[in-house]
């Protein structure tokens, strides 16, 4: 088949690293980490696993960081493939990646995969599920949105073509970890929905070739920021948990979606209260709010 090349961004991923890497099986001719000088054993980890390990500091967002992989990186296969370290590719998608992949017609320049999420080892089968995003593209056809949040990969040419099956998102990290990773999301996430409200940045570009799914979520997001503050998280958690039968997760889908689906949420909110409060909607005032209190330079 044709080989790919496989980009993952990683800061402090001993705990996965070795997992992610064994997942893709021999579909990579090449695997590259582009990590932010981690401090525990990701770098010989990766190494041992046979991946190319270049440091580079963290730029502030993903996209940059994924953006500049592209445009750096001696990159020789024909397909890209974005994966972070705590995903891993279930095996019936490598065999159909390698089944399919050499088959594309040469206006086929990306591949949608569905996503499926972990949370306290277990599969949470309802409320969100299938997340389908773009992950797999052709080289230089492709580059990550500038966003603060959900960003996606998004095609400059060319058109996409879904697989039928998964890859994981489970991450072994417990509870507390995950508490203060979605506490650096939610300060990004207030920026993203302070710009949609006011548009506080003039570098968000243009959505161009997304996934259908990718693109009806951002609709739904420009919708979402219209909403009254906290009613909509609760609003959010309800349509989830309720509607879409998440209650039928027994006690790992009732913590995921009201974690995810309700308490971050809430978080975003109050965090957009709080600039709201200080700063009105002066988008000047606002910025500084930002930089001064999260370190965060807009």
């Amino acid at each position: 088949m044709k080989k790919i090349t496989v980009i993952i961004l990683t800061f402090n991923e001993e705990r996965h690293i070795a997992r992610c890497i064994t997942s893709l099986g021999d579909i990579a001719e090449t695997v590259f980490l582009i990590d932010c000088f981690s401090n525990d054993r990701t770098v010989e980890i990766a190494k041992e696993k046979g991946a190319i390990v270049v440091q580079r500091e963290w730029p502030g967002n993903q996209a940059n960081q994924f953006n500049w992989a592209l445009q750096n990186l001696p990159i020789q296969t024909e397909w890209v493939f974005r994966l972070d370290a705590d995903e891993i590719l279930l095996p019936e998608l490598v065999d159909e990646i390698k089944n399919k992949v050499p088959l594309l017609d040469n206006d086929i320049t990306g591949v949608v995969l569905k996503r499926r999420h972990y949370f306290f080892n277990k599969w949470v089968k309802r409320g969100v599920y299938p997340v389908k995003l773009l992950r797999l593209f052709r080289f230089n056809k492709a580059k990550c949105e500038q966003r603060w949040m959900d960003e996606h990969i998004q095609l400059l040419e060319g058109q996409a073509i879904e697989f039928e099956n998964d890859f994981v998102d489970h991450n072994l990290h417990d509870i507390h970890w995950w508490i203060q990773k979605h506490n650096g999301y939610a300060t990004r996430e207030a920026i993203e929905l302070l710009d949609v409200e006011l548009n506080l940045l003039s570098s968000i570009e243009e959505t161009k070739v997304l996934g259908d799914q990718a693109v009806a979520k951002r609709e739904k997001k420009l919708k979402y920021a219209k909403q009254p503050l906290f009613l909509r998280s609760f609003a959010y958690f309800l349509y989830r948990y309720i509607f879409k039968l998440g209650f039928l997760d027994g006690k790992e889908g009732f913590l995921w979606n009201f974690f995810q689906g309700w308490w971050y949420r809430t978080l975003v909110d109050a965090k957009i209260y709080e600039i709201r409060k200080s700063c009105g909607k002066d988008k000047e005032k606002i910025k500084k709010f930002i930089k001064i209190t999260y370190k965060i330079d807009i």
